[in-house]
């Protein structure tokens, strides 16, 4: 046996039946020679790893715009953390880690620039709507590798059509990451929401500090906890008093933070639809202006998804300086 047989025996050996076993993949769109070394899951990890989208992330929105520090999230660290967090309980509950992480690296390379405020944006200029975990779908089947596509397994791609809202995975590393993306970025949101000032650490629940602890680093060991050992036939979630203070804690960072425009970090956002208003009605009536790649997605599927896909790929610099380069006058010297 080559060294990927040897591991999909592994896997058989060791893992729990509610696993997604690599050789019983429902495989890719288009079918592949199998690698000597890697089972398939893992070969997707790697091709998201390496694929232009992820790379992005780097400077992509978490929550604050344009923070001045090293040390904020951005949708790349963001990204690591919800890997991290999904990995922790695939292992203990013994289901496919390969999977898993594919699953959770991948999970938000559709997002757009200026995080859920350039989401909203281009949800309303978008006749059709637009999803982030939808367009990572779109990202990994259509846009990466000159709109060939890194041919994923069916399994991770559903993975990230579910990851957020409306049905669940049909795979148990697809609901883990579900519930990892939630637990990663509610504490290390507020978090950074603590060091930008917006809330402090005695705003917190007191149910959320009593149950999950006073300590991000508590509080995610607890909700990890809660979900291994509540796991059961299957079934994944919390125990009873764990999900009252999850909820908890999800209704008060959206009251506190997500939905609060007041306060100073996310004063900014009310700019993000003027900024990808402009550019979305600027590369629709000049589709030109647009690298050729898109073109040929406006030629094949319409203006609309062509000039969608460029925005929501941009970086948040890239897309600042689009707008500055196309609508700020420049100066220009006196002699």
């Amino acid at each position: 046996m080559n060294l990927r047989e040897q591991q999909e025996l592994l896997e058989h050996q060791i893992l729990s039946p509610y696993a997604s076993f690599s050789d019983n993949t429902k495989g890719r769109v288009r079918v592949e020679e199998p690698c000597p070394m890697r089972t398939e899951y893992a070969r997707d990890r790697d091709r998201i790893l390496h694929s232009k989208a992820f790379r992005r992330l780097k400077q992509k929105t978490q929550v604050f715009l344009s923070p001045l520090g090293d040390h904020y999230r951005t949708r790349m660290t963001h990204t690591l953390e919800v890997t991290q967090i999904a990995r922790t309980i695939a292992r203990a509950l013994r289901i496919n880690e390969d999977l898993t992480e594919a699953i959770a690296l991948g999970h938000d390379l559709g997002h757009t620039p200026y995080g859920h405020a350039g989401e909203r944006a281009l949800n309303q200029l978008n006749s059709n709507g637009f999803k982030h975990y939808l367009q990572s779908v779109r990202v990994c089947e259509k846009l990466e590798k000159n709109r060939h596509g890194l041919n994923l397994c069916r399994e991770t791609l559903n993975g990230f059509a579910c990851h957020t809202e409306g049905p669940q995975a049909y795979t148990l590393e697809g609901k883990v990451v579900r519930y990892a993306d939630r637990i990663a970025f509610l504490n290390h949101d507020f978090e950074d929401a603590v060091s930008a000032g917006a809330v402090t650490e005695s705003d917190l629940p007191a149910l959320v500090k009593s149950q999950l602890g006073t300590s991000k680093s508590q509080r995610i060991t607890s909700l990890i906890s809660s979900l291994v050992n509540n796991f059961q036939d299957g079934e994944l979630g919390f125990d009873i008093a764990t999900k009252e203070a999850f909820w908890t804690f999800n209704d008060y960072m959206y009251e506190a933070v997500y939905l609060n425009t007041d306060g100073k970090p996310k004063a900014e956002e009310h700019k993000v639809f003027g900024i990808v208003e402009a550019l979305y009605k600027y590369f629709h009536e000049k589709p030109d202006a647009m690298p050729d790649f898109y073109l040929q997605i406006a030629f094949e599927e319409g203006i609309d998804r062509a000039v969608t896909d460029y925005i929501s790929g941009m970086s948040d610099e890239f897309a600042t300086t689009t707008y500055e380069d196309l609508f700020i006058p420049k100066s220009w010297p006196v002699y």
